[in-house]
């Protein structure tokens, strides 16, 4: 095992929440009801396919031109920014802070592989970013979660083989894309959702060096 890409809403810190407040607040602006069963599905992937599954929901596809499509996504993201300015270190899941330093320690690599374009900012306002060797631009890629693409772009940004890699994710999405990157896949929540991961556990504090380095040579293994 030479690095480790980390997913970072439900995995570095829980931003979840700000999102589906945020996707909400959006859809009763375009009378489209965004409940908590339905964030579900906006979980894991890009702002963009988020939108479109919202404007999906409402029979909106077809109401809005691509330029007032990118406008309604910019109001989201201004909104959930405003909600995420108030985030300090006491924000990052219980364990992160620890592993990450272990990992550094042991002289891996650590990259970020999230849809979020606000990646950057989190990890600043969390005061970890100089811990990661470097962020996947999700607005670069073809294709995002489950395509394996963001995953791919880490290990190359990071000069890494991806079998060389542990991926750590809690969406569904996500798991399959570091699956589909040939990567050993570490799950963060419930065991049956994300089956298709070599390892899952059932919450941040339960991933360490020994637990992801394990997982890596399982993947390894089978393969």
């Amino acid at each position: 095992m030479k690095a480790v890409l980390f997913d970072l809403d439900g995995v570095i810190t829980d931003t979840a929440h700000y999102h589906y407040k945020a996707w909400r607040w959006l859809g009763e602006e375009i009378g489209v009801v965004v409940d908590e069963a339905f964030n579900e599905e906006l979980k894991g992937i890009s702002r963009t396919e988020s939108l479109e599954k919202i404007l999906e929901k409402g029979n909106l596809t077809t109401k809005y031109t691509q330029a007032e499509k990118n406008e309604l996504a910019t109001k989201k993201n201004d909104v959930y920014q405003k909600m995420i300015e108030e985030m300090t270190p006491n924000d990052l899941l219980p364990g992160i802070q620890e592993l990450l330093l272990d990992l550094k320690e042991k002289q891996l690599k650590i990259g970020l592989a999230s849809a979020s374009q606000n990646g950057p900012f989190i990890l600043a306002k969390l005061n970890i970013a100089d811990l990661f060797d470097t962020i996947v631009d999700p607005t670069t890629l073809k294709a995002g979660k489950p395509a394996p693409d963001i995953f791919i772009q880490g290990a190359k940004q990071l000069a890494v083989d991806p079998t060389d890699c542990v991926g750590v994710e809690d969406a569904i999405a996500g798991v399959t894309a570091i699956c589909a990157a040939n990567m050993a896949a570490i799950g963060v929540g419930d065991a049956v959702q994300l089956k298709e991961a070599t390892k899952v556990v059932p919450r941040t504090d339960w991933l360490t060096y020994p637990l992801l380095e394990q997982a890596w040579q399982d993947y390894r293994n089978e393969g």
